[in-house]
């Protein structure tokens, strides 16, 4: 990936992360704890989760991989608890503290952007919150997401489908036909089977049929 685009990228996870520290720095001790998209995570664990996604580089996921004898589920809860904050204030300081980070165990960049659109709105939704990231930030996730299983297993989860965004210019792969708004396609890619209402075509019932209930995946697509 050349270098400008590579830092474009990281731009925009940046700035998808302010606008999610925003938004919870107005919730209520309540809502911190409520349940998430994620799993058995609340919303607290899902931030601490983004904290660590932005810390880990190379060497110290592998290391962390290798301790938990390369389960995901172990790693990521070993790491997000690490993360975790005695109170939600510390829990999102943490999280501002890395806002501009650029650490990761990969230079797949699209791939980190995902990570805070899909958590973002795994909590969001939940919750009510409106925010839709930009088209531009949500068509770069989609293109990923269908080129490859990387975090989640989204190339898999459309295999033999045609995807084609109605508000943006994302449209990948063939077969029966899913439309919907491109952030609802990348959600539905993740795994998340809570946006698949919000898709219209024949291949529904086929994605459908190839997403675990909900939360049951969680600990699989978590990166």
């Amino acid at each position: 990936m050349p270098q400008k685009q590579h830092d474009h990228l990281w731009a925009l996870a940046h700035a998808e992360r302010k606008v999610l520290a925003d938004a919870l720095a107005n919730l209520s001790p309540v809502q911190w704890q409520h349940r998430t998209l994620c799993g058995q995570w609340n919303v607290e664990e899902v931030t601490a989760h983004l904290t660590a996604a932005a810390s880990l580089n190379q060497w110290r996921w592998l290391r962390s991989m290798v301790g938990a004898r390369f389960r995901p589920d172990v790693h990521n809860q070993r790491r997000m608890a690490e993360h975790l904050g005695k109170t939600p204030v510390e829990t999102l300081a943490r999280f501002r503290a890395v806002i501009t980070s650029t650490t990761a165990p990969s230079g797949h960049t699209a791939a980190y952007l995902g990570e805070v659109v899909v958590h973002a709105q795994d909590i969001r939704q939940p919750l009510g919150l409106p925010h839709r990231a930009p088209v531009e930030a949500l068509t770069s996730v989609a293109e990923f997401f269908a080129s490859r299983n990387f975090t989640v297993e989204s190339r898999t989860h459309t295999a033999g489908l045609r995807l084609r965004a109605q508000d943006g210019p994302f449209a990948a792969g063939s077969g029966p036909l899913i439309t919907g708004t491109t952030l609802a396609l990348v959600m539905a890619m993740a795994g998340r089977d809570a946006y698949l209402d919000q898709l219209d075509g024949p291949g529904v019932p086929v994605l459908r049929s190839r997403l675990p209930a909900a939360g049951s995946e969680a600990g699989q697509t978590r990166s």
